[in-house]
């Protein structure tokens, strides 16, 4: 298996909203805010879904690398209900080995709310649901080339532990730091990750800034220097950057897209630069395919290139 992803599998629930939807209900635009079942169920049953489908930031990841032809798998936690059962078939259609045996849980499968205001941003609200009881329990790695994460993961007790396990049981491992938010709420674990764990980390410019509370971008060049472990960070229409020690690659973005949602653009580049990397590309070579694949993604609703 060239690479297994472990994330929080989640129901991906799509919705097109205006800006007063976000003001109404005290919602920060381009951020993903933790929900529970009520609070889920009271924004939802005023808006009108364009499209359900199985997410979840790594599972994105792992799909659109499932679709440029790697052998990949999954683990994450769902419910053996309805929508559980869905969220296996989407996967496994795609290709993607799906490596957690769900049996009937006391909680639902995890889902999250998507919405997307007329200038294509996305601001998520999800209810973990079982997603967020992931345990070590139901990580079991073997012959793996590289182990995905995400930060999200951390959100919550036991999956911390599992994610830890993952990290032990790991030849090379990357992570995503997921949202600025997350990265705020855990920014001295995720700094100490990013510095002593883990091999390859996906960040875009909001999220690295905070992390390290840099003041310029050159603060974050001369950290990524300094880490001499893979730094790619994602810039939106300024393009992105992989660092490591000396070499910093520079590729621009793609320029005059019909950008209709930003769902998963961050997962798709990552999916892209990983299919490089695990295929003995260039760092270059890299960035243009996660620049490739984060610029067809946006250009349509949800989190799926096919």
């Amino acid at each position: 298996m060239k690479i297994l992803g472990i994330g929080n599998a989640i129901v991906d629930v799509i919705c097109k909203i205006d800006e007063n939807f976000l003001i109404k209900n005290n919602l920060t635009k381009s951020t993903m805010k933790l929900v529970d079942e009520k609070e889920f169920t009271q924004l939802l049953a005023n808006l009108n879904v364009e499209k359900t489908i199985a997410g979840g930031s790594v599972a994105n990841s792992i799909v659109g690398l499932s679709q440029l032809k790697n052998e990949v798998s999954f683990i994450g936690k769902v419910n053996d209900d309805e929508l559980g059962n869905e969220y296996e078939k989407s996967l496994t259609k795609e290709g993607v080995k799906y490596c957690y045996n769900k049996k009937v849980e006391k909680t639902p499968t995890g889902t999250c709310l998507i919405l997307i205001t007329p200038d294509s941003e996305r601001t998520m609200c999800t209810f973990l649901g079982i997603a967020g009881k992931i345990s070590p329990n139901d990580i079991y790695i073997k012959q793996t080339e590289l182990v995905f994460l995400e930060g999200y993961l951390w959100d919550e007790g036991e999956p911390k532990a599992a994610f830890e396990k993952a990290l032990t049981l790991s030849n090379k491992s990357a992570m995503s730091l997921s949202d600025k938010f997350c990265v705020d709420r855990h920014k001295k674990s995720f700094y100490d990750l990013v510095k002593n764990k883990i091999d390859i980390t996906f960040a875009n410019e909001q999220e690295i800034i905070e992390l390290i509370d840099a003041k310029t971008f050159e603060d974050v060049i001369e950290f990524g220097r300094e880490l001499n472990k893979l730094l790619i960070i994602t810039r939106s229409e300024k393009g992105s950057v992989a660092i490591k020690g000396s070499e910093v690659v520079e590729c621009q973005s793609q320029k005059k897209l019909k950008i209709v949602d930003l769902t998963g653009a961050g997962d798709l580049f990552a999916a892209g630069f990983l299919h490089g990397y695990i295929n003995n590309m260039s760092t270059l070579e890299n960035l243009e395919k996660g620049t490739e694949m984060a610029s067809k993604i946006i250009q349509k609703i949800g989190a799926r290139i096919n």
